[in-house]
């Protein structure tokens, strides 16, 4: 066995040309916090994952952007889970990460490998009026555009992401957004990405997700920020559970994802998808 390999796939998706890509590193030992990070970098993914040991059912797992750590990543997650059956085979890999234990629970189904993790606990903060207001000023867009039967909220399953809902497709439909000015704002509040979402029906949401604060202006999948947004529903009695919904994200970029939230009555929100090498 070498002592390292380098995979890159793209999750949330059976087509090469959809989903969020992911690198996903697996050796013996941990590389450095600097090794890592410009592994990353040289990767270019919005996330690469880092994986150790190469055997065995509890394996250590950090996640860097091309230009920061960040504390959990959903599609790197997905990405590692269908490396690991395809190199391990089915089972439930226990994957210690910085926020916590991450189940990942991995098959065959229909003849495409699955990954489906149980995020850590979640929790939501309703957003301040001052937040909202900053962060649709970057966006250019505007109060009275937001659906607030969801209001706004800063929600958690392994990483902040603020969820702002829009009552019109069309306003999701067009996002330019000033990079700088958003991304010094989530730095400060400590948010991964935006979840911008449009609800479609009960059970389908559509989300586009900036993300500057890892140098990325979109993520076309966000496994972590769909965690979030099952555990807000949950918590704040938006949805009755259990419940399922599907996340469809990436379309506007071109990259077509599909993300699976399964919300049960309590615990860990579990979020699934498929994932194939590029």
């Amino acid at each position: 066995m070498p002592d390292s390999s380098l995979h890159l796939l793209s999750a949330f998706t059976t087509d090469p040309k959809g989903g969020n890509p992911a690198g996903v590193w697996i050796g013996d030992t941990l590389p450095s916090p600097e090794t890592m990070q410009r592994i990353a970098a040289e990767v270019g993914f919005s996330e690469t994952a880092f994986v150790a040991p190469q055997t065995g059912f509890e394996r250590t797992v950090r996640y860097y952007s091309p230009e920061v750590e960040v504390p959990f990543c959903g599609h790197a997650t997905v990405a590692t889970g269908v490396v690991l059956g395809e190199l391990s085979g089915e089972g439930t890999y226990k994957l210690a990460t910085t926020v916590g234990e991450v189940p990942v629970a991995v098959s065959v189904q229909e003849g495409q490998w699955q990954a489906a993790l149980t995020s850590v606990e979640p929790t939501h903060t309703l957003a301040s009026d001052a937040l909202v207001s900053n962060v649709l000023s970057a966006l250019d867009w505007q109060l009275d555009e937001l659906d607030l039967s969801i209001p706004p909220a800063r929600a958690y399953a392994g990483a902040w992401h603020l969820v702002l809902a829009v009552s019109k497709s069309e306003r999701l439909a067009h996002l330019d957004y000033d990079f700088d000015q958003l991304k010094a704002l989530m730095q400060q509040d400590g948010l991964l990405t935006l979840q911008l979402i449009w609800r479609e029906s009960p059970s389908v949401f559509h989300s586009r997700n900036p993300f500057p604060v890892g140098g990325v202006v979109e993520d076309p999948a966000t496994g972590a920020a769909a965690a979030a947004l099952g555990g807000y529903l949950r918590d704040a009695q938006l949805n009755s559970v259990p419940h399922q919904i599907m996340i469809r994200q990436g379309e506007a970029m071109g990259r077509s994802s599909r993300l699976m939230v399964d919300i049960p009555v309590s615990g860990g929100i579990v979020v699934s998808g498929m994932a194939v090498r590029l």
